[in-house]
């Protein structure tokens, strides 16, 4: 049995099979962990999902924030089109989907593997036990009857620092975005939203999420998604991999085995170029 984290997908369903067929991957004995962002831009997003939810208890899925904007956007609260999710929004088996898709954790943490597993970053005041329970708290309300009030309240860049005093949806909304959107950080540890560059392109007024000095998930070993331009996965110092090396822009399409550490990349073609 083997277990394999696999970066962003993002709906690149041929390149993901092809990376399944490379690995040799079993359903029946082995497993994966998707780090979300499974559809969103890319060419193929209905089967990707179906393929998806149809291994069952051999795919473990946190959610991404292209698939909570796929949530929004069912719901008539997307702030941003994309005109790739037709195909999930008019399938006969939409609901079926959207509400697999909606139970889907943010957090997964397996502590005997010893791996934690995330889309984007974390908030730098919470350790692993915090993160957990906040991540509870967003599954909650996607999962619960008033879920459409939480996808019309989800987006915005503010609150921008943690607080136990801070109100249930703002809260809620900066859970979601340390959760799904976070990048960077800036010294005092509020977010930075805005800066999507490699770390080697930005002024050192913000500073990578994982390498902020008074971080307190380091006790746990983390792996992410969501941040193509990184130049490489796997930063031991602090304990992450970034596994997104950007298979939708013509990079590629990673898994790590958890068990050996090795690493099988996969070169893809690339729907879309960034600007």
């Amino acid at each position: 049995m083997a277990t394999y984290a696999v970066g962003d997908i993002q709906a690149c369903y041929d390149e993901f099979r092809a990376l399944l067929k490379t690995l040799r991957f079993n359903p029946d004995k082995d497993r994966l962990w998707l780090t979300g962002d499974l559809i969103g831009r890319g060419p193929k997003p209905l089967k990707t999902l179906r393929y998806i939810r149809d291994l069952g208890e051999s795919a473990i899925v946190v959610l991404g924030n292209h698939d909570l904007n796929l949530l929004a956007h069912a719901e008539g609260f997307n702030k941003k089109q994309d005109k790739s999710l037709k195909p999930v929004l008019k399938a006969k088996d939409r609901d079926e989907i959207l509400n697999w898709l909606r139970h889907r954790p943010l957090i997964h943490h397996d502590p005997a593997l010893g791996y934690a597993m995330i889309h984007a970053g974390l908030a730098p005041q919470w350790d692993t036990v915090t993160a957990i329970q906040c991540a509870a708290e967003v599954e909650a309300s996607l999962r619960g009857d008033k879920y459409r009030k939480f996808l019309a309240n989800m987006y915005g860049d503010k609150p921008s620092s943690w607080s136990n005093e801070l109100k249930r949806m703002q809260r809620l909304r900066f859970i979601t975005n340390c959760l799904t959107r976070l990048r960077y950080c800036h010294p005092d540890g509020s977010l930075a939203l805005k800066e999507k560059r490699s770390p080697e392109l930005v002024d050192s007024d913000v500073i990578p999420w994982f390498a902020l000095p008074q971080r307190q998930s380091t006790d746990t070993t983390w792996l992410f998604g969501h941040w193509s331009t990184l130049s490489h996965i796997y930063w031991p110092e602090h304990r992450v991999y970034g596994l997104d090396s950007g298979c939708i822009w013509g990079g590629a399409l990673t898994a790590l085995c958890l068990e050996t550490q090795a690493v099988t990349t996969l070169p893809c073609p690339g729907y879309q170029r960034p600007e």
